[in-house]
């Protein structure tokens, strides 16, 4: 579909909307807390007497078209008060809602977006959302809440190991997660390695993350979308919350630029650990800090702008010797106009940088590498009618690959400066997504995603004979990096390649009565992006390459069916959910690949493919003083590489075998205790089917030396993963508003003080000369306290 024909669809759209909406008049407006006028996302909207209703968007807007009447209007929201008015309407009218935070809202324990009926026969499925307070209830270790960690008790999501960085979604890599920060690409999630994530939960105002099913709007990854917005600041009166623990600290300021037109969102982070190691003799130095900042004006009741940005950065030294800084760069600059009643509007202007740079004074030189883009987004919401909604809207990003540069330190280093050549890439993108209420029982989301990559010239780009950069020898049976044949060079206004790929996406869901529903979906994905990564978790040292001649963009299809049930009016849910992915042009990695600082990557990779499937069940109490949910997914993700000619072995001699983000069994149980007003007990339990790994066998001897033989890849484990936190949380004066407002948070990570496994290494034993292995565990049992505040 080309963007004229769009255009046209747009305009046909928007024609039957007129039609339809006679003798029919619209209600729209926003809602805000009452206490901060921060807006509000996914509020929903309900006239029982029509059986319809809506929710707010991203921004706190609503928009819905009924006959004129008088009507009950109830707004209910997850942590705040129900509210009930009666609103005679006889023509279009903007209606904006206050609304009030419930007075035990921060024991909500809450998972996923509003349990009321109309989430029963909406389309959207594989979506799990959670709110600030649920991720501090969470209990993590050294006591700090944790966006990342807390995702990883929903299912299908599993973390990449103890102490690792990022997390991934059925049986997808890390990099295939698109993970946006006010609309922008966070490149890497992680402070310190993967102890903590780069998100302050106390500036997170919501959070979706989208497993399947994933609206046309979003594209670049094909396992999920984590969708993360922060506050916007109080534009009533001055706060300040924040947080003190053992190994760090957080504080946030808000408060208006001018009264309940402008507001401003000032947060940050550190940790400081590592002051305390001098005290034991220790030299070496690991610690992090970031800031989050926003800043929203109202112009007037159809123009808001917004100013967000993130700065973060982490540092390791190693006496002195050695340093390590990386960390991510984000602005945004974002513009909402109205332009009616019915068409909302969101253009956005956003930079994105991430940076990795190593200083090895002991060879005196430096490195950095990183990765940088820029993105124009314009987005539209079109409120047609009360059966049927229509997004579209049109991004556009470019990107400049930075695989590394290696500078003298000093002037009398003796190295010589050198670059990997610069890479550099465009992204478009125009979608149009639809919901419509087919019938009473019957609601479809369909929409189409038209995507489209161009790898830009670049100052040298090897050429190899056939056009293949790996060969394989027949005498050895084995793959090997090709020697180039020439190289050529070309201006970046040149295309190398080209990729154009249509994305349909597709859901329906089927409501037996108002608290049973079936669901199912169906979506293509594109990614044209790889982190380059032969560990099982991201490190800041892997790169992002783009497609191109050499490098395929990953083409997923999913398929989803889901089964939903509201239980003793939505106090207790259950969700169960089976789904199948089939991913084509997986990279993979010939034996003995080298990734670091190789200019020539394209020698060492092989296009793939990939398929998982499984089964997620969520059972949920979500009323009561105990309250919590159950998740468990049972399920197969698997690689193959088959030989591009008769005569080629292909990965594994071109079988099926597990991916190393493969997890047979994962169950989670997570709770919450509301003792009394000044005490709330929180416990999660976790168990992991063992990672898969490569393990040796067996041995030869050769000449005095000991040669082990490999099994086939990944078909061993590690030991399963499992451990018990718990947590408590004391508020001295449970019932003060005003003022200082404190609580003590005390936790205990792994308490039954488990050593799982991170990796088993092989070597030889010095003194016995004996093979052994040895087996690397990150965490024990960890207590932590924390006080937290505000005023």
């Amino acid at each position: 579909m080309n963007l004229s024909k769009l255009i046209a669809l747009v305009l046909l759209f928007f024609s039957c909307s007129i039609v339809f909406s006679q003798e029919k008049v619209t209600l729209s407006g926003v809602i805000q807390d009452q206490e901060t006028n921060e807006t509000l996302i996914g509020v929903t909207v309900l006239f029982p007497e029509l059986n319809t209703g809506t929710s707010t968007n991203e921004y706190g807007f609503y928009s819905i078209t009924i006959p004129k009447g008088t009507y009950k209007v109830s707004l209910s929201y997850i942590g705040y008060s129900d509210k009930t008015e009666i609103i005679d309407i006889n023509e279009n009218i903007k209606k904006n809602f206050i609304i009030t935070e419930a007075t035990q809202s921060l024991e909500e324990v809450v998972i996923t977006e509003n349990i009321e009926k109309l989430s029963i026969r909406r389309p959207q499925m594989s979506v799990n959302a959670l709110t600030s307070s649920t991720i501090k209830q969470i209990p993590v270790v050294l006591g700090e809440a944790d966006v990342l960690k807390a995702i990883t008790f929903l299912p299908g999501v599993t973390n990449a190991g103890e102490g690792a960085s990022g997390f991934n979604v059925r049986g997808g890599a890390a990099d295939q997660n698109l993970i946006l920060l006010d609309e922008a690409t966070v490149f890497n999630s992680s402070h310190l390695f993967g102890l903590f994530s780069v998100f302050n939960p106390d500036a997170i105002k919501d959070l979706k993350l989208y497993k399947g099913g994933i609206p046309a709007r979003y594209g670049g990854r094909v396992s999920s979308v984590l969708d993360i917005y922060q506050k916007e600041g109080n534009s009533k009166e001055f706060h300040v919350n924040g947080g003190i623990g053992i190994v760090s600290s957080r504080l946030l300021i808000e408060g208006p630029l001018k009264k309940n037109k402008g507001s401003f969102l000032l947060g940050g982070r550190s940790s400081y650990a590592h002051l305390f190691l001098p005290l034991f003799d220790l030299d070496n130095v690991a610690y992090f800090y970031d800031l989050n900042t926003k800043l929203s004006y109202k112009l007037n009741d159809n123009n808001n702008i917004y100013l967000s940005g993130y700065f973060g950065r982490d540092v390791f030294n190693l006496s002195d010797s050695f340093e390590n800084t990386y960390g991510n760069t984000i602005v945004n600059f974002r513009w909402n106009h109205l332009f009616n009643d019915k068409l909302f509007s969101n253009l956005s202007l956003i930079y994105s940088d991430y940076y990795y740079g190593l200083n090895l004074d002991f060879v005196e030189f430096n490195w950095n590498s990183g990765i940088q883009n820029f993105n124009f987004k314009y987005d539209f919401k079109h409120y047609l009618n009360t059966k049927f909604k229509l997004q579209y809207g049109l991004n556009s990003t470019y990107y400049k690959f930075n695989p590394g540069e290696i500078e003298p330190s000093t002037p009398n280093s003796g190295i010589n400066a050198d670059k990997l050549t610069e890479k550099y890439a465009f992204e478009n993108a125009v979608y149009i997504d639809a919901e419509h209420k087919v019938l009473d029982n019957l609601t479809l989301a369909y929409g189409l995603r038209l995507s489209s990559f161009t790898r830009l010239g670049q100052s040298e780009l090897n050429v190899y004979e056939n056009n293949e950069a790996v060969t394989f020898n027949d005498d050895f049976q084995i793959y090997q990096s090709a020697d180039p044949i020439a190289s050529e060079s070309s201006s970046r206004g040149k295309f190398i390649k080209s990729f154009l790929n249509l994305e349909p996406r597709f859901s329906a869901a089927y409501k037996f009565n108002r608290n049973t529903s079936v669901k199912a979906s169906y979506n293509r994905m594109s990614q044209y992006l790889n982190l380059l990564s032969n560990t099982s978790s991201p490190t800041p040292l892997d790169v992002w390459a783009p497609s191109g001649k050499f490098i395929k963009p990953q083409i997923l299809d999913q398929y989803a069916v889901g089964y939903f049930k509201s239980l003793k009016d939505g106090d207790y849910s259950l969700e169960l959910e089976t789904y199948y992915k089939d991913l084509r042009n997986r990279i993979d990695y010939i034996d003995g690949a080298n990734l670091i600082a190789n200019d020539a990557i394209e020698r060492v990779i092989l296009n793939g493919k990939a398929r998982t499937y499984g089964l997620e069940v969520l059972f949920r109490k979500n009323e009561g003083r105990f309250k919590g949910w159950i998740a468990y997914t049972i399920s197969k993700s698997e690689q193959k590489t088959e030989g591009r000619s008769p005569n080629e072995t292909g990965i594994n001699n071109g079988d099926w075998y597990n991916t190393v983000f493969d997890r047979t069994h994962d169950i989670s149980i997570t709770s919450s205790y509301n003792l009394n007003k000044k005490w709330d007990l929180n416990a999660n339990f976790l168990f992991q089917t063992g990672r898969p790994t490569t393990f040796p066998n067996s041995q030869y001897e050769y000449n005095g030396i000991v040669v082990p033989n490999y099994s086939p890849r990944n078909s061993t484990r590690l030991t399963s993963y499992h451990r018990l936190d718990l947590s408590a949380t004391y508020t001295p004066k449970p019932n003060q508003t005003k003022g200082w407002q404190g609580s003590w948070v005390f936790g205990l990570y792994n308490a039954y003080n488990r050593r799982n496994a991170a990796s088993i290494t092989f070597g030889q034993n010095q003194e016995t000369g004996n093979n052994e292995a040895t087996r690397l565990s990150i965490f024990g049992a960890v207590p932590s306290v924390a006080y937290n505040f505000k005023f």
